[in-house]
């Protein structure tokens, strides 16, 4: 995984992203999901791109089910963003690489 991407659990979920100013990108993904590796080199490259302007995040449900479930995830791969950790932007499934910036650039400054 990317340095540029942040590995979230269950127990960081709250302080990283719900607590936090700005713009956060978070990946729910599994790693037997094969959308979410197609969507993984996308999600990295935003990270690369945007990176001082969004925090980019990951989380595996498999091993963080509390938080999928809070959040009410239901299928992977769910790309979200949050603003000053309200959600502002849920794209379930694999999009293409231009749809899926647009949609994340409408939330950064």
């Amino acid at each position: 995984m990317s340095q540029n991407i942040l590995e979230l659990s269950d127990s960081t979920f709250d302080q990283e992203v719900k607590k936090a100013a700005g713009a956060v990108l978070v990946d729910f993904w599994a790693p037997w999901c094969g959308p979410c590796q197609m969507v993984g080199p996308m999600v990295e490259k935003i990270a690369v791109e945007l990176g001082e302007k969004i925090k980019v995040c990951k989380v595996n449900i498999d091993d963080n089910q509390k938080t999928a479930s809070e959040l009410g995830i239901m299928s992977i791969p769910t790309l979200v963003v949050f603003k000053d950790g309200a959600e502002k932007e849920r794209i379930v499934g694999a999009l293409g690489e231009s749809e899926l910036k647009e949609k994340i650039g409408q939330h950064v400054e």
